[in-house]
């Protein structure tokens, strides 16, 4: 008997309008049609956007000096078992420590985590998405990398402290962590409220930018019965 699948879709649709983080080096997207339908006779557009728009990974060279490039990370990272963690009754701002992630999973973590949060559901398009969000403290990150993950992903704009950004005492300590570490991250999950399962095959395909700091990505999981 063929086992059944049900794949769900996690990524943002890239289209113009769409929200994006404030600040100079973050484009917002433009779309123009270049090729039309009884001029051209076929269809093609020219793409204005960065390499962290909507869902994404974030390569180390995002905050490493020197770091690891998208396009050099083995893709084996992106394709694998994961492990759905539900914190979607996380309060706004809410800190998850080892403990939290140990009282999931054990103690040890698995290779690729998922981290829900809901967040897409309760603020995406408000400004709240930027400022309110739960978020990992950093001795969580440093066991997340002590133990062996390779690839975390979130529903949340990032893994920090939203208060710990650009000029802040400490900017982006997880990141940091993380990437310093070669656990990469991905940003910007949507509809993780829609997987079935806690044990999911995920596929995470980046575009393969040379030298790239990071990449817009689709993303899916695959759960079997």
């Amino acid at each position: 008997m063929t086992k059944k699948q049900r794949i769900v879709d996690l990524s943002m649709t890239i289209e113009e309008g769409m929200q994006t983080f404030c600040a100079h080096w973050h484009p917002f997207v433009e779309i123009t049609q270049m090729g039309r339908h009884g001029i051209e006779d076929r269809e093609t557009r020219k793409l204005v956007l960065g390499t962290h728009t909507g869902t994404h990974v974030d390569a180390p060279r995002h905050f490493v000096r020197g770091g690891e490039t998208i396009d050099n990370i083995d893709l084996d990272c992106f394709v694998g078992p994961a492990t759905v963690l539900d914190f979607s009754l996380a309060k706004d701002f809410q800190e998850i420590c080892v403990t939290d992630l140990e009282q999931k999973i054990g103690n040890k973590p698995k290779e690729r985590l998922i981290i829900r949060f809901d967040w897409d559901k309760r603020a995406l398009g408000t400004n709240r998405y930027y400022s309110d969000h739960p978020y990992l403290s950093e001795k969580a990150c440093h066991w997340l990398v002590t133990n062996g993950c390779r690839l975390i992903a979130l529903d949340t704009p990032q893994p920090d402290n939203p208060k710990n950004g650009r000029g802040a005492e400490k900017d982006a300590p997880n990141h940091r962590i993380l990437l310093g570490g070669n656990t990469i991250i991905v940003e910007y999950l949507v509809n993780l409220h829609s997987i079935q399962k806690q044990e999911v095959d995920f596929v995470i395909a980046p575009i393969k930018i040379k030298d790239g700091d990071g990449a817009p990505a689709r993303c899916f999981v695959i759960e079997r019965d």
